[in-house]
Formats: structure tokens, sequence, C-alpha cells
């Protein structure tokens, strides 16, 4: 069986570990064959770090020579690889989920032009069930996310409301509405609302809550779905990436786990 030549996109928390996987749990069935990082410095360190000559080359290059390219830069550029790659007919699994919001037509535009798209479930549980759940009547699908307060620094939505993390002493709810706004607000911290809206009601009607406290040090999600089918209730508390304590560790295994699905052809799930 031929190898299916993986390009990554962003070498930090997320796509390290899939470079890694690439040349070690999924080495028998996926080649790394490039990466890439708009800050040298990250993608010079990841190379010093893996196996073999791996090449650093430009966003062109990776789309050329990958017949998979994995984005794990961010959401303000998602959509355009996305575009490059239906362009040149090449599949990709998209991580920063919650760039597609505003621009869903992508991915009608791929699944017109045949081009795969993979969107891990990240630090999330239950999105098996919203899948299922979408094929009746849904009502509603609420989002309760609870972070560290470290994991909401740089946020734009504490800018433009001029709240500061340092003042806040007990748990307290920062946020409050639908997906479309928290990824505008919170673009590097709730990624896992772009996932639910897409696989649900979408993201004018997916609400979400955003809480923290000093006192929090894992990163949980709860998420409340009601429909015709009855209600789903689900709760994950997943440990925070040591290197960046903005991403889950579980949003990593997600995507490793997405990452060995493709070249398998047993599916397991919805």
């Amino acid at each position: 069986m031929n190898k299916i030549k993986v390009g990554i996109v962003g070498c930090g928390t997320i796509g390290s570990e899939l470079a890694f996987a690439c040349q070690s749990a999924l080495k028998n069935s996926l080649s790394l064959v490039g990466i890439c990082d708009k800050d040298g410095k990250k993608s010079a360190s990841l190379k010093k770090s893996l196996k073999g000559n791996i090449p650093v080359l430009e966003l062109d290059g990776i789309i050329k020579k990958a017949d998979l390219v994995v984005e794990a830069a961010s959401a303000s550029v998602s959509a355009d690889i996305l575009k490059k790659t239906i362009k040149h007919g090449k599949d990709i699994l998209i991580m920063s989920v919650g760039g597609l919001l505003g621009n869903e037509g992508l991915l009608v535009s791929a699944a017109k032009a045949g081009i795969k798209v993979y969107l891990p479930s990240g630090a999330l549980s239950g999105i098996d069930g919203l899948k299922s759940a979408s094929a009746g009547k849904l009502e509603s699908v609420v989002l309760t996310t609870r972070k560290p307060v470290k994991g909401l620094e740089g946020a734009p939505y504490l800018r433009e409301k001029n709240i500061k993390l340092s003042d806040i002493k007990n748990e307290t709810v920062i946020f409050d509405g639908n997906a479309n706004e928290a990824i505008k607000g919170f673009p590097q911290n709730v990624n896992v609302c772009a996932v639910l809206s897409l696989a649900g009601i979408g993201a004018d009607k997916t609400r979400v809550r955003i809480v923290t406290s000093p006192d929090y040090t894992k990163n949980v999600h709860e998420v409340e779905i009601t429909g015709d089918f009855g209600k789903i209730s689900t709760r994950t508390e997943s440990v925070p990436s040591k290197s960046n304590p903005k991403t889950s560790y579980l949003a990593a295994l997600s995507a490793i786990a997405t990452l060995g699905g493709v070249a398998k052809s047993v599916q397991v799930g919805t």
C-alpha cells in the first residue's frame, strides 16, 4: 500500500504532535513530506526534532508535494488554505475550524470538487451523538467551556471589554453568546464551538458560555443537546497541553486519531 503523503502547515503544539505521530504511530500508512510555518524559528526547531531531512517549505510547496495537507496554523488563515487545496485538488485536515465559520460555502465547493475535508472533534465529546441527532430535529445546542485564567490570555474579547484576568478572584462567566461571537472574541480558545456548530444547528443558534476561575486547572467542556430524539449531556475534562495552556492535550490526540483514520478502511462511530 502506498503511503499517504502528508504536509503540515503550522509548527506549534498540535502541528508538532502530528509531525511526530507521522514518524511513529502512523508511520506505516503516512509519510511526512514537509512542514511549514510563518515563524521560521518554529519550523526550524521542529525540523531539528524530526527524523530524516524533512524539508521546510512554503505553503504552495506543501500543497504541491502532499496528498493531504494538515492545517494547524490559525483561524485567520485556515479558510484561505482550504481555498488553495480545493484549487489544487488536495485533501485537507483542518484544526482551526473557527476560520470556517462564515466561510461554510467552501465546504460545499470542496464537496463538489471531490475534496475530502477532515474536521477533528478536538477537545470535545458528543460530536457523534450530535451528528446522529441532526438527522432528526434539533431544538438547542449549548456549550459551557470552563478554562483556567491563563488559557484565556490574549483574547480580543477581553481587550474590547477591558476585562483584566488579574482581577478575577472567583468563578466568573466572562462570555455568554452564540458561537459566531465566541469565535470572534476568543479565536484561540473555543475552537470546539465551531466544530459543534458545523455538526449541529449552525453558529448563530449554538449558544456558548465561557467561565473561568483562578482555581481551574483543566479545560472543561459541557455540552447539552436537545431535540426530538431526547437529550444528550456530555462533560469533558481535558488537561491543558504542557507547551501551550490554550490548547487541550485531547485536541492533539483527536487530531492524531483523525489523521490515522484517513488511511483506515473501517470507520467506527457515526
